[in-house]
């Protein structure tokens, strides 16, 4: 039985702007908070970049796109997050195709997937959901300055609560723990989640510190921001209990909000005209309305901020930002 949407009126009617004229790139659109954020960024009037790597599912959500917005102006881009050659060519794409960005929504992930590492070298969670969108940002940055009111906009989670970051996770090579237990993994625990947690403390260090240096030099047409979706139902836990990593059809998994409501979090920080940079957006609990929310101290630790900042650098090249 489909799971009823509860919030998605109310942000759309009292926390986005008409976004006609302006540009966004958003990675992870074929389903889940990218699918939705694309699609109503562009029933705002924003020109949409959809961020994805090449296959059916692709095609099938950018045809879906164009029928649920006929008006809505799409393009597709191949961006392969675990090969950073991809990332490279898709930034290389969108800086061809525009003259300014208004909107990079890092919205892509997974989640607890087993231990392996990708052509590159590195974690496969931690490159597709940290290192690739560090690259990401750091390509595009030229355009983003150029609005008049970019927003750079990060995807953390719940899992982001824990211990605080470390080097070796974003190491190329790196033995990480293995697959767990089908306890620990069935109670979200063990290195697979491990693994994860690392990636969504990092997406948050990573908000941050981008924050701290565009302060740091006075820029203040460019804003940083984090969100969360809470427990939403997504093919994010599709793919987690296919490969093992959890139980979708725990009791826990039953108290999920729809993904329309998960993806207001993101779209709030993409289109709220009052969002500043540093805020942070999503549900209280697990579920419920995108508040803005007051960032946990461990977001913008020093140390936190440091080690993501290192890492992605050591893997990608550096960013004097």
């Amino acid at each position: 039985m489909p799971i009823e949407t509860l919030h998605l009126e109310t942000v759309l009617k009292q926390h986005t702007r008409d976004m006609s004229g302006r540009v966004a790139a958003i990675t992870g659109t074929t389903s889940g908070t990218g699918y939705v954020c694309a699609r109503e960024l562009a029933r705002l009037g924003a020109k949409v970049f959809l961020l994805n790597r090449e296959s059916e599912r692709a095609h099938a959500a950018l045809a879906r796109l164009k029928e649920e917005v006929p008006d809505g102006v799409f393009e597709a881009i191949t961006c392969d997050l675990q090969d950073f050659e991809s990332v490279q060519s898709a930034a290389a794409a969108v800086l061809s195709k525009t003259d300014k960005l208004d909107v990079l929504c890092n919205n892509a992930g997974v989640m607890a997937l087993p231990q392996r590492v990708t052509k590159d070298g590195y974690d496969v969670q931690m490159q597709t959901n940290c290192i690739s969108h560090f690259m990401l940002t750091r390509e595009l940055f030229p355009l983003l300055e150029k609005s008049d009111d970019a927003r750079i906009v990060n995807h953390t989670s719940g899992a982001r609560r824990g211990p605080p970051l470390e080097a070796q996770y974003f190491g190329k090579d790196a033995d990480l723990g293995g697959d767990g237990s089908e306890e620990e993994n069935a109670s979200f625990g063990g290195p697979r989640w491990s693994r994860y947690h690392q990636t969504k403390l990092a997406n948050c260090a990573f908000t941050y510190g981008i924050k701290q240096r565009l302060d740091a030099r006075g820029v203040y047409n460019v804003k940083a921001m984090i969100a969360h979706p809470g427990l939403a139902a997504t093919s994010l836990q599709v793919t987690t209990a296919g490969s093992g990593g959890m139980d979708i059809e725990s009791d826990f998994m039953k108290q999920a909000q729809s993904a329309e409501d998960g993806a207001l979090g993101i779209l709030r920080a993409c289109a709220d005209p009052k969002a500043q940079s540093g805020d942070f957006f999503g549900p209280t609990g697990w579920t419920g309305f995108p508040e803005s929310l007051p960032p946990e101290e461990p977001l913008s630790d020093a140390h936190n901020v440091q080690v993501n900042w290192q890492g992605c650098e050591a893997a990608v090249g550096p960013w004097a930002l």
